[in-house]
């Protein structure tokens, strides 16, 4: 409701309207009403649900102004809010004999086929209609052409059309926010350089202009140009965070983690702390060998996140590098503890239980992992190493066959059985074997010597390996 006290003296109140509209719906000629007025109480029934009040509001308002494109505007978006999406048609089709450059009317009309399911016919009338507008009008109805592309699926003119937007004005923010995500998903990564080199020399300052253009830097792999396009984008603004994200990122797909972390520290001053942002530092740390700040910031992540299991999982891999295998072990079982079906960190578990020699536990750690995850060969290799190290060489043949149902004959289980037979003293049946994994697979052979570094010590195995890298 509108306050008395705060109205201008030709703006009236709601109740005022009301009563005189009442008067007029009545057929009393005292007090009419103006062609805003008739607007205010459509407005006022529609927003009370009152849509059949509205509606009528409507036709006797068009027989006071006939030629009213706002009453006719209005009528057509009641009409489409309550599904009936024929007569709002044909109101627009009136106001388009009066109007036919009425913003509002185009977009509407969209939004109608839309409703229908007529994607095609919006698309190609929000084109049409385009031309029809100039400026600001214009680049709204290209801006709505673009979302109803996105929903035709046909994505290569979503790119196309934000173009055209920027074409228009170098400065729309949507259309700069847009644009970039459909460049790379259509693989428009060497024209959208194009596109922003061309708006970023014609408008130097354009923060989101150069943000755009690293991002297709990025996505070409051509990380230094990246690098410098951001650094235009923060030197603009210091506080654009997600430049320094990609810098940092940039950075670290050269391995400059000094850099990396030089950036990542800069976004944590002048943005709020995230998961990311710290998970980011602990790899940059990690992959410097300094495992203890690598768990620092792995650790501030998990307390912004402590649900998730990937963090701990990496703490647990820089306690493993360490060979601290007891506190890697309870890292990964915090791990698993979030995410109790995931298998590597029931792997991860088991290598650990394997190096502290707690051999039973760390067995079933690796059934646990073949079960929850039968058709992925890491989880076989690592329980038949298992049972050939504990010696349970029979269980480890019976295995080998199991893995090769689940994944197929591949050239690890033969190395694997190699190494298993030869335990057994089945030295002719192991050097059989042994070559079908070297004719399928001589870089693999680590496989089999990894096991038992003394197996090249013995002539035939050393021939046979030699023939083969020869080859």
């Amino acid at each position: 409701m509108y306050d008395d006290d705060n109205m201008d003296d030709d703006y009236s109140p709601i109740e005022s309207i009301l009563e005189r509209y009442e008067n007029v719906k009545n057929g009393n000629s005292v007090g009419l009403l103006d062609e805003e007025d008739f607007e205010r109480v459509v407005e006022y029934y529609f927003q009370h649900n009152n849509d059949a009040e509205a509606l009528l509001a409507c036709d006797i308002a068009k027989t006071y102004y006939p030629f009213s494109s706002s009453i006719l505007l209005l009528k057509a978006e009641i009409l489409t809010q309550t599904q009936k999406y024929g007569q709002a048609l044909k109101s627009l089709d009136e106001l388009e004999q009066y109007d036919q450059a009425n913003l509002g009317a185009v977009l509407l009309r969209a939004d109608v086929y839309l409703s229908q399911s007529k994607h095609e016919y919006a698309a190609h009338f929000l084109l049409k209609s385009s031309d029809n507008f100039q400026g600001s009008e214009k680049i709204e109805i290209l801006l709505e052409l673009a979302d109803v592309y996105d929903e035709c699926e046909e994505y290569e003119d979503v790119y196309q059309t934000l173009k055209k937007v920027l074409a228009l004005d170098t400065r729309n923010e949507e259309a700069l926010q847009k644009v970039s995500f459909w460049a790379e998903f259509t693989n428009q990564l060497a024209d959208s350089v194009t596109l922003h080199l061309q708006i970023t020399n014609d408008d130097p300052y354009s923060t989101l202009a150069w943000f755009n253009l690293g991002a297709a830097y990025q996505g070409l792999k051509q990380y230094d140009s990246a690098i410098d396009s951001y650094q235009y984008c923060v030197a603009i603004d210091e506080k654009f965070e997600f430049a320094y994200r990609n810098m940092a990122d940039a950075y670290m797909r050269k391995k400059e983690y000094d850099h990396a972390l030089e950036v990542l520290q800069k976004h944590l001053e002048i943005g709020k702390a995230e998961d990311v942002i710290f998970e980011a530092m602990g790899y940059c740390w990690e992959k410097q060998k300094n495992f203890s700040l690598a768990r620092h910031y792995y650790r501030q992540a998990s307390k912004l996140s402590p649900e998730d299991d990937v963090i701990f999982y990496k703490i647990g891999e820089t306690y493993a590098r360490e060979h601290d295998w007891e506190k890697a072990m309870k890292a990964y079982s915090v791990a698993l503890n979030i995410d109790k079906e995931n298998a590597t960190y029931c792997l991860a578990i088991g290598n650990c239980l394997m190096e502290m020699n707690v051999t039973n536990e760390a067995l079933l750690c690796f059934l646990n992992a073949v079960r929850l995850k039968p058709s992925v060969k890491t989880t076989w290799l690592a329980l038949i190493r298992g049972l050939f190290f504990v010696g349970h060489f029979d269980e480890a043949l019976t295995q080998i066959e199991v893995a090769r149902g689940n994944c197929g004959d591949k050239a690890d289980f033969d190395y694997l059985q190699a190494a298993v037979l030869f335990e057994m003293g089945k030295t002719k049946e192991a050097l059989i074997v042994l070559e079908n994994g070297l004719q399928e697979s001589v870089s693999k052979i680590k496989i089999f010597t990894q096991l038992n570094p003394d197996y090249i010590k013995r002539n035939a195995v050393a021939e046979l390996i030699a023939k083969y890298r020869k080859k």
